[in-house]
């Protein structure tokens, strides 16, 4: 599943459901990147374009080894069977530009099903951490399974760095689905979001598709996080100073009960 470069054409969707309600929801395109087939890529690979791919914007953000850094993770942890092709689903550079709120590292079997996914989340103050999702008995994931893991990373001033998320994950030939929801301190869910959509072929066709309906996608999501809270501070939420982010750089979840 996925062992080539392709696109990937989506919406996202953010609904906070409390203390104010605010919802939106935007189109949005992501690469979709076999780390095998990394230096094999139909766009810009680690030099400057009008959309391009740069290794330093993930993992170790150094410019080394991608899938290394990812594989290390799997194996500190004791998920071997993810031992197949691992897809970096992220946003990429646009002149120069990128931005990713959260990127997908879709680790796989042999046989092509579902192991862990990483999601690397990145904030607007320059840090990073990455939840490790994985079933604890390590068997594939299916769109059914619940994984709950404690919210370790400041994000959003207007969200207290306390609770947990639930994340679910449906990973297909054509299609890809996330669902994150947040839950607050006392258990209640005062977030939701989605991202759902569906792959095609990376080629000089999809590339333009991409660039000329998504216009500065980069700049666009960096400006819709800011636009979204300044709505939220009008609505009188309380802005929340950023704490001193934990030493953990990777946390793992645990299984919910199937729905």
């Amino acid at each position: 599943m996925g062992i080539e470069p392709r696109m990937f054409f989506g919406k996202v969707m953010h609904g906070r459901l409390f203390p104010k309600r605010n919802n939106f929801t935007y189109g949005i395109y992501y690469l979709s990147l076999p780390l095998s087939k990394i230096k094999q890529l139909p766009i810009a690979y680690n030099r400057f374009a009008a959309l391009s791919f740069y290794d330093r914007d993930h993992g170790l953000c150094d410019g080394s080894d991608l899938e290394s850094w990812a594989r290390d993770i799997l194996s500190d942890y004791g998920f071997d069977a993810a031992d197949g092709e691992i897809t970096l689903v992220c946003m990429p550079r646009i002149v120069g530009y990128t931005f990713n709120p959260v990127s997908f590292w879709l680790c796989c079997d042999k046989e092509g099903a579902l192991r862990a996914v990483l999601c690397e989340v990145h904030n607007t103050f320059g840090e990073r951490h990455t939840y490790l999702c994985a079933l604890e008995d390590h068997r594939p994931i299916t769109p059914q399974d619940v994984l709950q893991g404690k919210k370790m990373f400041h994000v959003s001033p207007l969200l207290k760095r306390e609770g947990h998320y639930t994340f679910r994950f449906d990973y297909r030939e054509d299609k890809f689905t996330v669902l994150i929801d947040f839950f607050d301190a006392d258990g209640q869910k005062q977030l939701v979001t989605s991202l759902i959509g569906d792959f095609e072929p990376m080629n000089q066709k999809s590339l333009r598709k991409a660039f000329w309906a998504y216009p500065l996608v980069t700049f666009k999501a960096i400006t819709l996080i800011h636009w979204q809270a300044m709505k939220l501070l009008l609505k009188g939420i309380k802005y929340i100073s950023r704490p001193a982010q934990k030493p953990e750089r990777i946390s793992t979840t645990h299984n919910l009960t199937k729905n």
